[in-house]
């Protein structure tokens, strides 16, 4: 069977475009993941995704993680909440100065906490200064993301917030893939 997907893509093609979050739990912490690893990447990709239909990495071998993770101006940056995952956001630079914000959101339960808003402006962040970290890169001249009609219902609303302005829309048949999660009963949400 298949699904009807609509895919928005939006950008930043100045940092001055960048408008940050207010801050949030006192408890929140971001990190980079500085080691590549396939393992934390795919719990966090599944633990996010599981319940919005993420499925285009879950075929993927260790290896090609591997590879993904390890690519030059690759970065993984994960918020915690009390020492716990709460979610992450995954940046890669690309040709001509670009960077994707390749995979952005939270874990079911830490949805709704004033955490998004504020992960989501420091991958900003750390997407305009990627070339500071990453010798030989390009200066960041555009920041970029996609979302879809299989994410969270409030993920548009929080890439605008942030000062992204749509370029493309696009709507595109599917297979419907069953998903690795969430658990049922693992967050009111999904009950």
């Amino acid at each position: 069977m298949n699904i009807a997907v609509t895919t928005w893509s939006l950008e930043q093609t100045s940092a001055a475009d960048a408008r940050p979050a207010g801050e949030p739990p006192k408890d929140v912490r971001i990190e980079r993941a500085e080691i590549p690893s396939p393992e934390f990447s795919r719990f966090l990709y599944t633990a996010v995704g599981g319940d919005v239909r993420w499925t285009d990495r879950l075929s993927l071998t260790y290896a090609e993680w591997e590879k993904t993770l390890g690519a030059p101006g690759t970065e993984t940056w994960v918020a915690y909440e009390k020492g716990t995952p709460a979610g992450y956001a995954e940046i890669a630079a690309q040709e001509g100065g670009s960077v994707e914000i390749v995979y952005f959101g939270l874990i079911a339960a830490f949805r709704g906490r004033r955490i998004g808003g504020h992960l989501l402006s420091y991958a900003v962040e750390r997407a305009w200064d990627l070339a500071d970290r990453w010798p030989g890169l390009a200066p960041t001249e555009r920041v970029w993301v996609h979302t879809c009609s299989k994410d969270g219902p409030h993920a548009m609303d929080n890439y605008l917030r942030r000062g992204f302005t749509l370029f493309d829309t696009t709507v595109e048949d599917e297979p419907e893939i069953d998903t690795p999660g969430p658990w049922p009963g693992s967050h009111p949400a999904s009950a």
